[in-house]
């Protein structure tokens, strides 16, 4: 019998060369009887070991490893809650008082801490000092053990007899441990390659730093036995025993003060629930509406989720108390108690969300709740939850970051000797379409041979690397907010950002313990939003919110289906662009249909094409049950939504409702951990017995394997259909005011000031360009003759200037007019560079004439004198040649990224003529079949993961816009044209189905050097 007390995972970055998961199975497959994970200062792994050892049956201790600042080592291992909570409170400490990525401990820190009931293991040097045994024997009375670590060094007979008689003087009982850092020895030649980038040193040089011997690897119990005495490994055992903690234990207590005096966590929610039911439904609560709300709260008060519903109700309340637009999503946001407590906007009586999708009562775990707030605004909403809370209740749960090929061959390839240049080369040849592998080919088109034995090396050992954690980085707002210390539930460390704490685990350890976690998460489209409100208010006088836009408008939904829909939430891709003249939504039930079908599960479950077919009257529509019918009927028999998939589990096959939210989490992760197979022959039976054919039973199951981990919720795609219209709306009606909002919102979206000037002016917009004498920091509106508004580009545009020089200009101007461009340097008091960057951005035209008089006047502008400020001395002006159209046109694409000109291509036009390149107007007036040539720039390059390798390509020219399908054979063929090219060439089949029309290509070719020095970059997704 043996039990490892002292290992290191992965989690101990780059030093562990281990996967949790992996030590427990090799532990198991070894026959011991328990694993302790001991990362160092981290428990950042042990859930994963967690879940494979309970998996397992085997018994799992959590630990940590300290090296403290006067160098001694030991290890901590918790008995029990209390001490798990004490453990981690010291790793807290530990973490705290450094910088992200390191720790500080003291002996002055753990005598300061209360460690009772943890297990300490002392690690002696290789030349123990008696008195560091009587300090750790003295803090840990009756509790420490002097750990042996015997690793076949040569010197294993001596070490013992020389910790043996150690033992002996300090009253210190003895015990075996490995060290261990691999799960088998095969794993060595990586642990020295992380070694060596930990230390930022060639592999070569790395020395004694590198392990001596590759025996800190999880041993035979044979071997074990011939190197240790059986008093050290039955010691193992003992300890073992005395370690009865599982995570399992943890629960989680709800913050207390959101409640008033005098209430109750229940009375509260009820009472803002009634409070928000009346100003939902201001005639009276419709009965359906009534039962809903008794059924929610019944099951939420049984459960005891009160507590949860208040939080996120403050959050949202702090928010709109702010004047920040936010909107929960998820099918607990959807529910009518959130529609009550204004969490949503989205109204769940027009919905069949199933309630347990996220609450039930076989599942006793917490529900899950994104709210998205403003994106410029989310930091607000961040610093209230940590000041009302404290950073000892509340932190952002982590992410953990994971080498990528190239962060693999970049760290990989520096250690092995390779210089800067080749590594840049290999990594540069690695793209994330090529997924999280890296091929020999790519090797090859980089211009290395593979077989050569040294990048063979590298290869073997970048492929062991991928997936490896590189170190924890923050959530984007995933908030864990406890009632007690949060740090005796999960340890907390800085982030990198400013004020800002993570804990130690990341959302799927959450998931998988059961844990509260509040998403507070930012998105663009609610900051453009506010925005177009606050534009529509100023100038128009009209007071709008996402509850009051009218409603199902025909002119809007006119335009979705036309596709018009650039800069619109959700529905702005070449995909979903290409779905809506064949979709054709014509109210809100469609656009939540939209949202979710173009997404990889439905596409990826072959659901497309026959819901479309059925919407089309081109297939009939039937179902196999009157269960079946009310659970599909909205989606014409196709189960779209991860929520019908979950009824027809509980209708068709017999499931309970907490069964089938086991199927939805099965169906998120299968992929990646497989686990769908137990489910396959209880669906089947299931609708076997209940008088359901083979085939429809076998036709669903493929269809929620097709989900995978793409599902999406009906409940989120409503939310986000309610974002879909309100944009679609405001487009429609006001298109001026949307461009402007979302030109003060970037970066957001799929498209670059350049798509959305071009868009806003081909529906009618004027835009002015950026002017020193006009232009505020963020784009404005101004009124024409006729009372409409003109858009006014801002100086937030103009590439290399600072806010605070914009601020500074602006003030300026509000005193007085500039006269010139010294005049405008002297009272904004603009240095060089802010000066060039107004000049390179044609701002200054209305002052000097054009860019290379401003250019001319920028050079001879000084800093004023101390004692005659206000003197300028007139210099003659020079014969400069004005710049040429083309000139123009690239400078402003330079700096500003757009031309309020002509399209760069205009220019081209006549050589593409020459060529037999055809505008991608003359290509809508071909029929379907048609073999074409064309060329435009590439504004953006997708290849969704459920595209089987076929990435969408779009570009433009002067007359519109040209999308591309390119298939993966023809991508790899011609791999350099079809990902560096700015300008590209491509000849292939038309294709056309009603209003939907791209090219099949069959030929790429860069024409990039046509562009000489224009400054074009795509917006490559995934």
């Amino acid at each position: 019998m043996y039990c490892e007390l002292h290992a290191l995972s992965n989690f101990t970055f780059l030093r562990g060369a281990s996967h949790p998961e992996e030590l427990v199975a090799r532990a198991v497959q070894l026959g011991y009887s328990a694993l302790a994970l001991t990362d160092e200062c981290s428990i950042a792994g042990v859930v994963r070991a967690h879940q494979a050892a309970k998996k397992a049956a085997l018994q799992f201790i959590v630990g940590s490893e300290f090296t403290l600042a006067d160098g001694l080592r030991l290890i901590l291992l918790a008995s029990d809650r209390a001490s798990y909570g004490r453990l981690c409170r010291l790793i807290t400490r530990g973490r705290r008082a450094a910088e992200k990525g390191s720790y500080r401990l003291t002996r002055e820190d753990l005598a300061a801490a209360d460690l009772s009931g943890c297990l300490a293991l002392w690690l002696p040097g290789t030349q123990p000092n008696a008195s560091d045994g009587e300090w750790f024997g003295t803090l840990f009375p009756d509790r420490a053990w002097l750990a042996v670590e015997l690793l076949r060094e040569g010197d294993d007979c001596a070490r013992l007899k020389q910790l043996t008689e150690l033992g002996a003087q300090l009253h210190l009982p003895l015990v075996a441990s490995g060290d261990i850092h691999l799960h088998v020895r095969e794993r060595r030649a990586l642990q020295d390659l992380l070694t060596a980038i930990r230390l930022n040193t060639p592999i070569t040089e790395a020395g004694f730093a590198l392990q001596p011997s590759g025996e800190r690897h999880l041993r035979s119990l044979r071997e074990l036995e011939r190197l240790y005495p059986q008093a050290l490994l039955d010691e193992t055992v003992k300890i073992a025993a005395r370690c009865r903690f599982s995570l399992d234990e943890l629960r989680y207590e709800y913050p207390e003060e959101l409640v008033p005096p005098g209430e109750t966590p229940t009375s509260q929610l009820r009472r803002l629930t009634e409070d928000g039911a009346r100003m939902r439904w201001p005639q009276g609560v419709p009965e359906r509406v009534r039962e809903l709300i008794e059924y929610e709260f019944a099951l939420i008060t049984e459960l005891h989720y009160e507590s949860y519903f208040l939080t996120v109700h403050d959050l949202v309340r702090f928010a709109i108390s702010r004047g920040i637009l936010c909107q929960g999503r998820g099918s607990a946001a959807n529910s009518v108690v959130c529609f009550c407590l204004n969490v949503t906007s989205v109204d769940p009586a027009h919905q069949d969300v199933l309630f347990e999708r996220f609450i039930s009562k076989e599942r006793n775990e917490p529900p899950d709740i994104d709210i998205d707030f403003e994106h410029e605004r989310r930091e607000e909403v961040i610093q209230y939850v940590y000041e009302k809370y404290g950073r000892h209740r509340a932190a952002l749960s982590a992410t953990l970051i994971t080498y990528q090929p190239r962060s693999a061959l970049r760290d990989a390839g520096k250690v092995l000797g390779l210089d800067a240049l080749q590594i840049e080369r290999l990594a540069r040849a690695m793209h994330w379409w090529d997924g999280n592998k890296v091929a020999d080919e790519r090797i090859r088109s980089a211009g290395f041979d593979p077989a050569n034995p040294l990048l063979a090396r590298l290869l073997e050992r970048v492929r062991e690397l991928l997936g490896f954690p590189r170190h924890l980085s923050q959530h984007v707002g995933g908030f864990v907010i406890s009632r007690g210390p949060l740090e005796e539930l999960v340890p907390i460390e800085n982030a990198t950002m400013p004020d800002r704490t993570v804990i130690q685990w990341d959302k799927d350890d959450l998931d998988a313990l059961g844990l509260l976690k509040v998403d507070v998460l930012g998105l663009g489209m609610l900051t453009a939003l506010r925005r177009s409100f606050t534009l529509m208010r100023e100038f128009r006088g009209r007071e709008l919110t996402l509850a009051t836009i009218p409603p199902d408008d025909p002119a809007v939904y006119a335009m979705i289906q036309r596709a018009d829909t650039v800069g619109v939430f959700q529905i702005e891709s070449r995909a979903q662009m290409s779905m809506l003249p064949r979709l054709r939504p014509e109210n809100f039930y469609d656009l939540v249909i939209e949202v979710a079908i173009v997404r990889p599960g439905p596409i990826q479950g072959d659901m497309v094409h026959p819901y479309l077919r059925r919407r089309t009257g081109e297939e009939p529509v039937d179902y196999p049950s009157p269960d079946v019918e009310r659970v599909l009927k909205r989606t014409l028999g196709i189960p779209i939504f991860q929520e019908q998939v979950m009824q027809l589990a509980v209708v068709a096959a017999g499931f309970t409702p907490g069964e089938a939210d086991d199927l939805r989490r099965s169906m998120a992760a299968w992929k990646r951990r497989g686990g769908l197979e137990h489910f396959e022959e209880r669906l089947l039976s299931g609708m076997r017995e209940r008088g359901y054919s083979d085939d429809f039973a076998a036709r669903i199951f493929r269809q929620i394997q097709g989900f995978g981990e793409y599902g999406f919720p009906e409940s989120h795609a409503a939310s986000f259909a309610l974002l879909v219209y309100a944009s679609a709306w405001i487009k429609c009606y006001e298109p001026a005011i949307f461009t402007c909002a979302l030109l003060n919102s970037l970066p957001m979206g799929f498209y670059a000031p350049a798509q959305l000037v071009r868009d806003a002016r081909e529906h009618g917009v004027e835009v002015r360009p950026v002017d020193v004498l006009e232009s505020d920091l963020d784009c404005t509106l101004e009124r024409r003759v006729d009372g409409e508004p003109a858009l006014r580009l801002g100086l937030r545009l103009a590439k290399g200037l600072s806010r605070s020089a914009a601020g500074l200009l602006v003030n300026a101007r509000t005193q007085r007019p500039f006269d010139s461009l010294q005049d405008l340097a002297r009272r904004a008091a603009l240095d060089q560079r802010d000066l060039r960057a107004l000049v390179d951005a044609g701002a200054c035209a209305r002052l000097t004439g054009n860019r290379h008089r401003a250019a001319w006047e920028v050079a001879a502008v000084e800093p004023p004198l101390p004692v005659f400020p206000e003197i300028e001395v007139a210099e003659g002006i020079p014969m400069l040649p004005v710049p040429t159209e083309g000139q123009s046109i690239v400078a402003d694409y330079r700096s500003l990224s757009l031309t309020l000109g002509r399209h760069p291509l205009a220019l081209l036009r006549e050589r593409m003529r020459e060529h037999g390149l055809l505008t991608s107007h003359e290509l809508k007036q071909l029929a379907h079949g048609t073999y074409v040539r064309t060329a435009g720039l590439v504004i953006s390059r997708q290849r969704p993961a459920s595209a089987s390798g076929v990435t969408f390509i779009t570009i433009e020219d002067e007359t519109g816009h040209a999308n591309l399908i390119v298939w993966a054979a023809v991508a790899e063929a011609q791999r350099r044209h079809f990902l560096e090219a700015r300008l590209l060439e491509v000849h292939g089949e038309l294709q056309r189905q009603g209003e939907v029309m791209h090219v099949i290509a069959a030929k790429l070719n860069d024409l990039s050097r046509w562009l000489g020095t224009l400054e074009t970059r795509s917006r490559d997704f995934r």
